[in-house]
């Protein structure tokens, strides 16, 4: 298995320095257009000097920022109402229209309304966030608690278990496989989330940065900032997985 690894992370590294060196050498021989696409050694540039003038840091800080925060507020949120639909039935009958409806709005026509509601700032993006990854979640959880074997139920109810004790016992360890794929699937919804919504009304961050790349005509700064976004992302994303195989060794006792 560890050879196996090796291999794939050795794979995954030449194809990425493959790319790279591709695309630096299209860019050097004017293969494709430099004022649109730049290269990797004008990003590294582009890079250092915003990392040296202090400008880059702050930025990155505030967009992780509200991406944590929506992250973890919309897998809690969204766990907790998968939660209450499975718990009263009636409600997530009610609800289940609108639940569809709400997931198949676009996220960008709703952010004028946080900012209305709640002010240009960190709140509006974090509720944009919020948008994205809470009905996602919603969704996904629920309909594992919906698929867990209703034997298994019916052998807790024949003994005697409360419905606490059904979705305590029986439920959420079943579902627990779900739930972690959920957050790995919402590392990305919130860097969506966060980007659209620092589109719409950040003055810093990481989607200010393209934002502004884009009105002044600097596509390097634009590439650059998609770079770092990427970079930040899958760390994220690794802490997640760090924290998965964390959870699994605690509920297997090894």
């Amino acid at each position: 298995m560890r050879r196996i690894k090796w291999k794939i992370l050795s794979v995954q590294l030449l194809l990425l320095v493959l790319f790279i060196g591709l695309w630096e050498t299209a860019g050097r021989r004017d293969w494709i257009d430099v004022l649109l696409f730049s290269y990797p050694s004008k990003l590294f540039n582009q890079l250092w000097t915003t990392i040296l003038d202090g400008s880059l840091i702050p930025h990155i800080g505030i967009t992780s920022a509200e991406t944590i925060v929506g992250f973890v507020l919309g897998t809690i949120l969204g766990t907790a109402l998968a939660a209450m639909l499975w718990w009263f039935p009636f409600v997530s009958r009610v609800l289940d229209p609108y639940l569809v409806v709400l997931n198949s709005m676009p996220k960008v026509a709703l952010g004028p309304l946080f900012i209305i509601a709640f002010g240009a700032g960190f709140t509006a993006i974090v509720a944009t966030t919020l948008s994205v990854t809470v009905i996602i979640t919603t969704l996904s959880i629920y309909s594992r608690f919906c698929e867990v074997d209703a034997g298994l139920i019916k052998v807790v109810r024949l003994f005697g278990g409360t419905r606490r004790q059904i979705f305590t016992q029986i439920i959420m360890p079943d579902s627990f496989a779900t739930i972690i794929s959920t957050l790995k699937v919402n590392v990305g919804l919130a860097w969506v989330g966060v980007i659209v919504g620092e589109f719409l009304t950040s003055r810093s961050g990481l989607g200010y940065l393209i934002v502004y790349g884009f009105q002044v005509f600097n596509f390097t700064l634009v590439l650059s900032s998609l770079v770092v976004i990427a970079i930040v992302a899958t760390v994220m994303y690794r802490l997640v997985v760090a924290l998965e195989q964390w959870l699994t060794r605690g509920r297997t006792g090894r």
